[in-house]
């Protein structure tokens, strides 16, 4: 069996393709439809065929981990992965599809789940925010790098799915030398055994926490569904709009690891106020001057190297302020709010443009920094750096 260090690393890699494939998906499954002759709102319904699974998921997977371990759980969400996507090139209908899109969805955070849980109930609290940064880190490389694989297009419909589905299978191999663990107990005397009482009790001692990976599936699902939108209509290249969406992403990635290094030493709420700060900066500037494509490129990158790391920073909270046995709970609840964040930021988005057609897109990323900076402020900071709980 491989040691504790090389666990971790077949988690991160786990993760990395998970990403993959997600940010395969999102363009790859829009090119296919768009060149299919489907329209633009029935595509654009069908891409939420992800994040409909990993909402219909979530409330059932405490149990069943609790009950089998870290390991099957993730064995058995990577298989649903690597099937799903091996089925798409068989049969191209719609329906199928998206049912295949559901069931990546389910598979998907099924992983997210049992590596999450583990890595957030394994890491030392002197470096918890910089292992949970590594996991943030290397899921944004798979993300960033998936949609390179919808130049393999030109080589026949079926290669990118078959593509990802092998490096999908070998990844998930390594799990075979991994040795097995179950999630702490305690919670079913101390919280009762209702997965809803666990819930309602990890919601009222983390609440906040929540906030960061909510923002962040909203700005990620807004920047890349809205904002193209937006900046067609006052006048960009969308060959050059398709350049500035992924500086958000790309700057994100040299700021996670020490952001998260910073966390661990100043403490977590001190780093995520600073980073959203940041980010209503940046936002404002790009409601200020977003007719440069130079401006957009600058404000996108900062604004990525700030609020970029919502998510990872989230979760390094959110492990701080709950007990370990209700880290499972918790780690749910990350996933929900980052589905709900993606659903909500196209939607509340493309209704403000209509509604306020001759105001900036930007404004709407802005209030939200401002509501998530003003929560944050109203929590209680446990310690500086030391979780709440003994």
């Amino acid at each position: 069996m491989v040691s504790k260090q090389t666990r971790f690393w077949i988690l991160i890699g786990l993760v990395t393709i998970s990403g993959f494939s997600q940010g395969m998906l999102l363009p790859l499954i829009a090119v296919i439809l768009e060149q299919n002759g489907i329209s633009s709102s029935i595509n654009g319904l069908h891409a939420t065929g992800l994040y409909i699974g990993i909402l219909l998921s979530s409330p059932f997977m405490e149990r069943p981990l609790q009950r089998v371990g870290y390991k099957p759980m993730i064995m058995a969400g990577g298989a649903l992965v690597i099937v799903s996507l091996a089925l798409f090139p068989f049969w191209q209908a719609l329906w199928f599809w998206f049912i295949l899109r559901v069931t990546i969805g389910i598979g998907d955070q099924i992983l997210h789940f049992g590596t999450q849980t583990w890595i957030t109930a394994t890491a030392e609290k002197h470096n918890r925010g910089r292992s949970i940064a590594y996991y943030g880190l290397f899921f944004s490389v798979g993300f960033t790098l998936g949609p390179l694989m919808t130049n393999l297009l030109s080589f026949g419909i079926y290669v990118p799915f078959i593509i990802s589905s092998f490096l999908s299978l070998m990844v998930w191999l390594f799990m075979i030398w991994v040795r097995n663990e179950t999630p702490e107990k305690d919670h079913t005397t101390a919280y009762g055994t209702s997965s809803i009482k666990r819930f309602a009790k990890a919601i009222r001692m983390a609440w906040v926490a929540f906030l960061p990976p909510l923002a962040y599936g909203f700005l990620e699902a807004t920047l890349h569904g809205i904002f193209p939108v937006y900046g067609m209509r006052i006048g960009h290249d969308v060959n050059l709009l398709s350049l500035i969406i992924p500086s958000f992403a790309a700057a994100s990635l040299f700021s996670q690891i020490p952001l998260g290094a910073l966390s661990d030493r100043i403490g977590r709420k001190k780093v995520i106020l600073t980073v959203v700060a940041g980010g209503i900066i940046a936002f404002l500037a790009a409601a200020l001057f977003e007719n440069s494509v130079v401006a957009l490129f600058a404000t996108f990158a900062l604004g990525g190297l700030f609020v970029g790391s919502l998510f990872s920073l989230g979760i390094s909270f959110m492990t701080d302020l709950l007990p370990k046995d209700l880290l499972p709970a918790g780690n749910i609840l990350c996933g929900m709010a980052f589905s709900v964040g993606s659903i909500l930021g196209p939607f509340l988005s493309g209704f403000f443009l209509d509604l306020w057609p001759n105001l900036s897109f930007f404004y709407v990323i802005v209030t939200l920094l401002i509501i998530v900076f003003a929560a944050t402020v109203s929590k209680k900071d446990p310690s500086a750096s030391e979780p709440q709980h003994a």
